[in-house]
């Protein structure tokens, strides 16, 4: 099994993650994390170049070296653990690749087509999709109030770009998996949990 959490930083991803694969695992559930981009040598070398330097690069190739990263996500670790037996948890997928690049920012002209970024991503994964995509779902600026680190590459472009990207995420969730569900991040930590475990044992049940 495939599950993936994904939505704007502030919703508390990492964390729910982490909650989450306890939960499994109290369950007898054997659980692979991941976070996408990363999770092997490569992409997390990608990830760095991505997200924590100052290297401008054009849409384009970005949106290409996210696909990259999740390639060799899927390959090396994803794809095996799930043939393995395993339940794999993601903090993000492709949702995320075609949310963040198809809104462009006020410095930026071009928006990327979410069409070709979804059909680009079902190629790089080899058609993987998650069996189901929980979206923490929050206003901009209440996550925006909540990162308490120094604002990577997509963060840094501003509250406006943040807002559109949440409305993209809401409209482009139904094309990440068959089934899918959003949950109210502003709630206390706790009870985002408990919707998530809610949504899961639901569906695994």
């Amino acid at each position: 099994m495939f599950i993936t959490l994904d939505g704007i930083d502030g919703g508390g991803k990492s964390t729910q993650v982490a909650r989450l694969c306890d939960f499994l695992r109290d369950a007898g559930h054997r659980v692979v994390a991941v976070r996408d981009p990363g999770g092997t040598p490569t992409g997390e070398a990608i990830r760095s170049l991505l997200l924590d330097s100052d290297l401008s690069m054009n849409r384009r190739s970005e949106a290409m070296l996210f696909m990259a990263a999740r390639g060799e996500l899927v390959h090396r670790i994803i794809r095996p653990a799930i043939a393995d037996g395993a339940v794999v948890v993601s903090d993000r997928f492709l949702l995320a690749n075609v949310v963040y690049q198809s809104i462009a920012s006020d410095a930026e002209t071009g928006e990327l087509a979410t069409a070709d970024l979804w059909r680009i991503g079902q190629w790089a994964t080899g058609g993987l999709r998650p069996d189901i995509t929980l979206l923490l779902d929050l206003p901009a600026d209440v996550a925006m109030s909540r990162i308490d680190r120094p604002a990577d590459r997509m963060e840094s472009r501003g509250i406006d770009y943040l807002a559109s990207v949440r409305q993209a995420f809401l409209s482009q969730l139904p094309h990440s998996s068959d089934q899918t569900c959003v949950i109210d991040a502003s709630q206390p930590p706790d009870q985002v949990q408990e919707a998530i475990r809610a949504a899961v044992f639901g569906y695994i049940a």
